[in-house]
């Protein structure tokens, strides 16, 4: 009689289970494809129907407002609307939020400002947000201060779902005269 040694035991016992496997899967498509061909048409159909049913349903279920931050060096405003941007929801300040002139434009102010607008805009209904960035542009800074990522992130950390986050800095293409007169301002 004839040993097997360890390694030629295992493989002819993976070799059992591979064609246990193929008959049985032979078996398991031969049947799927006898139910398939029993389903008519219409039930095809029908059922294709309801599955985009739900996913539209899923898709009103949100209501989207605007957030508008305006970040200088001095303060920042969040400001959340409608879509159409005519209906205010809610609006507050860095200023509201701390008791220091210096301290209106940081981040820690521009955290608690989105805060209460972010209660004040769930209790209306609104689940979803797009983001308006604005700095203070034209002649003054086209870079937005130091409140308005951490603004924005305390929006997204409020249980919304952010959509667009647009740069709205007014950028004049022609410039326009700065302000201290002709001969610059005098000290």
């Amino acid at each position: 009689m004839y040993a097997l040694s360890e390694t030629e035991s295992v493989t002819e016992k993976t070799d059992d289970a591979k064609n246990l496997v193929t008959e049985t899967s032979s078996e398991v498509a031969s049947e799927t494809s006898s139910e398939v061909a029993s389903k008519t048409s219409s039930e095809v159909a029908s059922e294709t129907k309801n599955e985009s049913v739900t996913e539209a349903k899923k898709e009103t279920n949100e209501k989207w407002g605007i957030a508008h931050i305006y970040s200088s060096y001095n303060n920042t405003i969040i400001h959340i609307t409608d879509l159409t941007g005519a209906e205010t929801v809610s609006i507050s300040s860095g200023g509201c939020h701390v008791n220091a002139d210096r301290y209106e434009s940081s981040p820690f102010a521009a955290m608690k400002a989105a805060n209460a607008v972010v209660d004040a805009a769930k209790t209306k209904g609104f689940t979803a947000l797009h983001i308006r960035v604005r700095a203070v542009g034209g002649v003054g800074s086209r870079v937005p201060g130091p409140g308005a990522q951490s603004a924005i992130r305390a929006l997204a950390r409020g249980g919304f779902k952010i959509g667009r986050i647009d740069d709205v800095t007014p950028i004049p293409h022609d410039t326009t005269r700065r302000k201290g007169g002709k001969r610059g301002r005098r000290v």
